[in-house]
């Protein structure tokens, strides 16, 4: 069944059209991936799906509920968490607080726990034992106490995939997670994307790294000048030739 549903999802910018009547649908399991050009309206897409930025037209569904124009706050509460093309974390704080950060959505203040202090005790201990199996998860255990900006980018890359597990989404948007890895860093981002699909987190990646995506993806959809011109398995994305001649090319598309 599909967590992710568009319908005819269009954005302009002015006289702009940089989403042009958008479909699709996500599975609610496994990893899905959309590929394309620079400007083909990828990065719109994520905008408007978590809430940063509105269609012009066309409706958004996530699970049961329509989110079109919803904040990305209320979108994330509901279980669709991002993370963006540029890293972003708190860059003066700890590892191991900033995957705490992530998990506010699940935690409860007022008066009542200022009348109960003891269960302020045991949610903040709660919280600080998921951090740190998460830290444990993307790898990063021997970092907790690390300041986010002495991490080397590949690690931060981690990091904020670890801070967003933090807010247990049941749908995953990653941008562009492997902009600026090297190989083997590329290859360790792989593993855990597989592992966090297994555990039932669901994952939508934009990504430029077709050796990544076509190893990992169970299902590709492609834009072009804002327009989905395919949409299916890796292997059928692979030969289809609007696809070869949009984005891929004939090298690319012989990636195994």
């Amino acid at each position: 069944m599909s967590i992710l549903r568009l319908e005819n999802v269009m954005r302009r910018f002015g006289g702009l059209v940089a989403l042009d009547s958008v479909s699709l649908e996500i599975k609610g399991t496994g990893i899905s991936a959309i590929i394309g050009p620079n400007g083909a309206g990828k990065t719109t897409l994520f905008n408007i799906i978590s809430g940063f930025n509105t269609p012009t037209d066309g409706r958004i569904f996530f699970g049961d509920h329509e989110i079109t124009g919803l904040r990305p706050e209320l979108i994330a509460k509901r279980g669709l968490v991002r993370t963006f093309q540029l890293v972003q974390l708190f860059e003066n704080l700890t590892a191991l607080e900033n995957v705490k950060i992530g998990r506010h959505l699940h935690t409860s203040g007022g008066l009542f726990n200022a009348l109960m202090p003891w269960i302020a005790v045991r949610q903040e201990a709660a919280v600080d034992r998921t951090s740190h199996a998460l830290l444990a998860q993307v790898g990063l255990t021997s970092h907790a106490e690390t300041i986010a900006s002495a991490l080397p980018y590949g690690q931060k890359r981690l990091l904020e995939i670890g801070r967003a597990l933090a807010a247990e989404p049941k749908l995953l948007l990653l941008d562009e997670p492997a902009a600026g890895l090297n190989r083997d860093e590329t290859h360790v981002l792989a593993e855990l994307l597989r592992q966090i699909a297994a555990s039932g987190t669901a994952i939508l990646l934009i990504e430029h790294d077709m050796s990544l995506v076509m190893n990992i993806a169970d299902h590709i959809t492609v834009l072009d000048f804002g327009r989905v011109i395919a949409d299916g398995t890796p292997s059928e994305v692979r030969q289809n030739p609007d696809v070869i001649k949009a984005y891929l090319g004939q090298a690319e598309a012989a990636l195994a």
